[in-house]
């Protein structure tokens, strides 16, 4: 396991502890959590552009004309 420094403003450092208290953990496992928030999102946008780039344009135009014409 790796160790992080990081330099924060001390009001985002306060709000970060109250959060991390709210929610019954430590500062350390909040940023964990918040990490892990990221790296999903990260992912999940990387995979999405892979199989953007993959597809076929005019079969996605298909399929959100056919997408809007069961909502109209």
């Amino acid at each position: 396991m790796a160790t992080l420094t990081i330099r924060l403003p001390d009001d985002k450092h306060t709000r970060l502890k109250e959060l991390a208290q709210s929610r019954g953990i430590s500062v350390n496992k909040l940023i964990e959590e918040l990490s892990t928030i990221a790296l999903a999102e990260f992912d999940a946008y990387t995979r999405f552009k892979v199989m953007a780039g993959k597809g076929d344009p005019n079969e996605g135009l298909r399929l959100l004309d056919k997408l809007d014409s069961l909502t109209h």
